[in-house]
């Protein structure tokens, strides 16, 4: 059996009408960048969140660092992120102008861990940039009140955790921004590129919506800006897709409810750790060897067979070719367990059109492959 890892062509003949639709709607009006299908998706978008606005832009990179310049972040300022993550996390703040600061993540959620903040704080500290790893909502409760006691900024990197939910709240409520990815892989994927600014802070929507349009607020008036767009017949599907982003997540909870259990005597491996309380929408389904070597080895082993599982993110940011950027970037204090999610992940497929026959036969393989390494 071949086990794909991503089911992109299966969900658009899912939804296949819909999308052709939306699609067609937007060739027809015969506007294409700016037009009323982008302002309609970012309305559907908004109160998909409960929040006032949102700004489809570009990229997620794009969400995050025109996030910051809206927030007056730059050079001399600080943000506090972790290392086990994309690296366009770190990226965005360094093209704001501002330093990345590492900290450890959670030995269980592989999110930022909020007792490492606190103590990575300086005078010249401005944000936290928590991110929602794997579709995992980080401890927000705790960063946002780190950050109300020093008047600190939070901008939440939720490139992989849209639908994703705390205990007693919802992404974007405790944040002055968050930011989101629309690329093809994410749970909410575009067929290409693009991302959105979700935001309740007036200032922020109006900031961004300028910087993204060559600093426009009306039409042939421009200031300082970029080109950061993101196009209607993006918007055209991913309005489409929203409208089954809830029923999506629930079925990758039941994929990983089976993952879970079919792997549950594993003895060389760690699995996927869900918050009580959180609503946890495994944008990947990660697990983790004992040891950095078994990795690799796990991961050959499972293409072997044809399954193709595949690694997120197994070179952190601060072990990445270059490191370090001097003033740029610093780690404040270990990082064992970023480095460990780092060094041990392996991302088993996980899609809402994949089969329940096709997640039975990823166990068996996984637990032959155990069954050896022990």
């Amino acid at each position: 059996m071949q086990v794909p890892f991503y089911g992109h062509v299966k969900q658009y003949h899912s939804i296949k009408s819909e999308i052709d639709a939306n699609i067609k709607e937007v060739l027809e009006s015969g506007q294409y960048v700016m037009g009323p299908m982008l302002a309609r998706f970012e309305k559907e978008l908004a109160a998909y969140h409960g929040t006032k606005h949102a700004i489809g832009v570009g990229n997620g990179t794009d969400a995050l660092w025109l996030s910051f310049m809206a927030l007056g972040i730059g050079t001399g300022d600080e943000c506090i992120t972790t290392t086990n993550t994309f690296f366009a996390t770190a990226e965005a703040i360094w093209i704001a102008g501002a330093t990345a600061v590492f900290v450890d993540s959670d030995a269980r959620t592989n999110c930022i861990d909020p007792a490492a903040i606190e103590a990575a704080i300086t005078p010249k500290t401005k944000a936290i940039v928590p991110v929602h790893l794997y579709g995992q909502c980080a401890d927000m409760k705790a960063i946002r009140k780190i950050a109300d006691k020093h008047k600190l900024f939070v901008i939440e990197d939720n490139a992989q955790s849209l639908g994703a939910a705390g205990d007693g709240f919802k992404i974007g409520e405790l944040s002055d921004a968050m930011c989101t990815s629309f690329i093809i892989q994410k749970n909410l994927g575009t067929f290409g590129d693009g991302g959105a600014v979700v935001t309740n802070n007036d200032q922020v929507d109006r900031v961004v919506r300028r910087l993204r349009n060559h600093g426009s607020e009306k039409r042939s008036c421009h200031s300082y800006g970029f080109n950061s767009r993101l196009d209607d017949i993006h918007a055209a599907v991913l309005s489409a897709k929203l409208k089954h982003i809830d029923e999506w997540n629930n079925v990758r909870r039941k994929l990983a409810a089976r993952y879970t259990a079919g792997l549950a005597g594993a003895k060389t491996l760690t699995l996927p750790y869900e918050m009580p309380g959180y609503h946890h929408i495994f944008h990947l389904y990660v697990i983790e060897t004992s040891k950095p070597e078994g990795r690799d080895q796990l991961l050959g082993f499972l293409n072997q067979a044809g399954v193709d599982a595949k690694c997120h993110y197994p070179i952190a940011i601060h072990q990445q070719e270059g490191y370090p950027w001097g003033k740029d970037a610093r780690i404040a204090g270990p990082i064992p367990n970023s480095e460990r999610n780092a060094g041990c992940c392996v991302s088993l497929p996980m899609f809402p059109e994949l089969t329940e026959q096709e997640v039975d036969f990823t166990i068996e393989k996984v637990l032959e492959w155990d069954a050896r390494a022990e």
